[in-house]
């Protein structure tokens, strides 16, 4: 037997199939998942999001993947209040994210934690609707492209707004491509700021949805536009009216037809608010 070489090295002892593998600090090495794991979980959520797009109503309104608005355009969701207008407004948002887009929702009535419960409801209510599985992962993979925003009512105003858009903006937070505005008071003297407002998303290539709150008492104007609408109507591309009638509630296009559906014919189900079609 020949003598042992001095100068050759050990052999590493061979890993336990059971041993952790560590990083630095003696902390487990993250283990990654193969990238084609990955790759199929991907399709799947984009298959489960188009499949979720094209059983949606709201697809009688618009086009699978355009905007009912165009960049700088205004729309309005009228009614009175109970009958559904924020629940109309998240599943336009929820539609929107579906396919990718950045919502920034502004409240000017609940706080965050109660517009993010709206949500969740919203899309929980639409999953069972449908019999989605993996809910909990599609529902994490819509909150990055979702922003929640409040204000008092007293103290919202266009530059604040803008102020507020351009810290989220600049430092790369949050891009908003639709705008979504609950609970401001359409009264008198809004025109000159819903034309600034206006203005402000023209600029930035946005587009913005409303809620308008109607009131059972008062009439309509001279061509059948409730009077919170009547008078800023000229800023306002499309608008439609929630009107109960007897066990549902009917979605009726106020203003922008031709920008809707010929056949548009949609209902919320009262029990739920969800968008259904007759």
């Amino acid at each position: 037997m020949s003598p042992e070489n001095p100068h050759r090295q050990p052999l590493p002892a061979l890993e336990s199939r059971n041993a952790i593998r560590t990083g630095p600090f003696g902390r487990p090495a993250a283990f990654n998942k193969p990238a084609g794991v990955i790759h199929i979980k991907e399709r799947y959520f984009t298959m489960l999001k188009k499949d979720l797009i094209l059983r949606n109503p709201l697809r009688l309104m618009d086009q699978e993947n355009d905007d009912l608005l165009s960049p700088g355009q205004f729309g309005a969701i009228l009614a009175r209040a109970g009958v559904g207008k924020t629940a109309f407004l998240v599943q336009l948002s929820l539609n929107a994210l579906l396919r990718g887009k950045n919502v920034l929702h502004i409240s000017l009535d609940d706080p965050v934690n109660k517009v993010s419960l709206w949500y969740k409801e919203v899309f929980n209510l639409i999953a069972d609707q449908y019999n989605v599985d993996q809910i909990n992962p599609l529902w994490e993979s819509l909150l990055p492209h979702r922003f929640i925003m409040t204000f008092r009512v007293e103290g919202f105003s266009v530059p604040k707004l803008q102020e507020r858009l351009a810290d989220l903006m600049e430092q790369n937070i949050f891009l908003p491509q639709m705008i979504i505005v609950d609970g401001l008071p359409f009264d008198e003297s809004m025109h000159p700021s819903l034309s600034e407002f206006k203005n402000l998303v023209d600029r930035l290539q946005m587009h913005a949805w409303f809620t308008i709150r109607t009131h059972r008492h008062e009439e309509p104007d001279p061509v059948g536009l409730p009077r919170q609408l009547a008078r800023v109507s000229d800023l306002f591309e499309i608008a439609v009216q929630l009107v109960p009638q007897q066990k549902e509630i009917h979605v009726k296009a106020l203003k922008g037809e031709k920008l809707l559906a010929q056949s548009i014919d949609l209902r919320l189900d009262p029990s739920t608010m969800l968008i259904k079609n007759s």
